[in-house]
């Protein structure tokens, strides 16, 4: 990795006519292509792996929203739509191959590098060391993205927005990150903006899959009022084996989503926590939700809550301002063994801890990829262990950190930034 980013930034400061644009952080992003003026776009919307992504008229949709995440020694981009990264075809190192969407696997051949160059970057592929570029330079909606050699060619150079902001059909400085005051004036930058938004008046049950467009919807009348009152019902409730997609709740949040068994939340945005963002009850020690891609801010307690048994998998997710990212119930009616696989994580202070586990009755929480930024003083912990008890009963705090038994992970795979 160390020889790919040498080479690449020496491209870059060659081709450098003026100022270099700052290298962005991870959060979400359109990618601008600097020759065209066109959004890398994932055509139709698709979530099919193997689809080549295009540029098209910048729209603000979901499928042009790439969340950048840490991954090696750059990014991986996750598509808003459908949770996929991009990635080049085969894995091929060959000028001209095609860059697709893939399930997500941490691939150097799905790692970006982010490479200033005058006002705009260079999104160089690690494995090839080739740059994103469109296909004969061209500056027609539609056009393939491909990889290849870098250069001076302006179709080879991205100008990445923040998804919050207005589309511009022309490059801007590379973004900012600054919050705007309320989550009902518009997310924060780098937090998708909402297509429309809709009160929730009852709990919406899903079975099968729920595709939000990316529309907030915020609890109206008897749902709640975005209190950390327990009585509060959940905005969507998913059956076993549905699925959740690309959805913005807004405030009042009310008790957020509940899992009752195998489910998945994909590309899931909570602009203000309530009570909890998503809570996994079920009963069966083989089920397991799936939190993959999309962010959560403002939970003063809880963000994810594991009542039943089984695992809850969090990946290619943001969380800032938080309590606890998860926290296995430790007095709840029934005492389970509940896991967590962390991977790709980016926490952003204030926090006070990523998982809390109950170790007396053999939780387990996993970590890959965990990056901490603002937070210089490290305040944030990894992993709290506490001792479960029964209902009515308040757990105690028994220890934290790395064990290699209850809570697995080590120095590298934690960053600060």
């Amino acid at each position: 990795m160390v020889g790919t980013i040498t080479a690449a930034v020496t491209v870059a400061a060659g081709l450098a006519g003026g100022a270099n644009a700052a290298a962005p952080g991870p959060g979400a992003y359109r990618l601008v292509n600097s020759n065209s003026g066109l959004c890398l776009t994932v055509p139709g919307g698709s979530t099919s792996t193997g689809v080549q992504l295009v540029q098209s008229g910048c729209d603000g949709s979901s499928a042009q929203v790439w969340t950048l995440s840490s991954q090696g020694g750059g990014f991986r981009l996750v598509a808003g739509n459908s949770g996929l990264c991009a990635g080049v075809k085969d894995a091929s190192t060959s000028a001209g191959k095609a860059v697709q969407q893939q399930s997500c696997t941490g691939a150097s051949s799905q790692t970006w590098e982010i490479v200033a160059a005058r006002t705009d970057s260079h999104v160089v592929n690690a494995n090839s060391d080739k740059c994103l570029n469109i296909k004969d330079s061209s500056s027609s909606s539609g056009a393939p993205v491909q990889q290849n050699s870098c250069d001076s060619v302006t179709s080879k150079s991205w100008t990445l927005q923040p998804a919050g902001s207005v589309p511009t059909s022309t490059p801007t400085p590379t973004p900012t990150r600054t919050p705007t005051p309320t989550p009902t004036s518009g997310p924060p930058s780098g937090w998708p903006s909402p297509n429309g938004q809709q009160p929730v008046t009852s709990t919406i049950s899903v079975s099968g899959t729920l595709d939000g467009g990316m529309k907030r919807y915020y609890a109206s009348g008897d749902m709640g009022d975005g209190s950390q009152s327990e009585s509060q019902d959940p905005l969507f409730e998913l059956a076993n084996g549905a699925t959740l997609k690309n959805v913005v709740i807004g405030s009042p949040a009310a008790d957020g989503v509940h899992c009752l068994g195998t489910c998945t939340l994909q590309n899931v945005w909570w602009e203000d926590v309530g009570e909890d963002a998503a809570t996994l009850k079920g009963s069966s020690s083989s089920q397991t939700m799936t939190i993959d891609g999309g962010g959560a801010r403002k939970a003063s307690d809880k963000v994810f809550q594991h009542n039943g048994p089984g695992t809850m998998v969090i990946k290619n997710f943001q969380v800032q301002d938080f309590g606890k990212l998860y926290r296995a119930c430790g007095n709840c009616s029934s005492s389970y063994q509940r896991h967590v696989v962390m991977s790709n994580i980016v926490a952003t202070s204030p926090g006070k801890a990523l998982a809390g586990i109950n170790t007396n009755w053999g939780d387990t929480a996993r970590f890959s990829d965990i990056t901490i930024v603002n937070d210089p003083n490290h305040k944030i912990v990894i992993c709290e262990k506490y001792k479960g008890v029964p209902k009515g009963s308040e757990p105690s705090k028994i220890g934290e950190g790395a064990d290699g038994v209850n809570c697995l992970y080590s120095g590298s795979d934690i960053t600060y930034r």
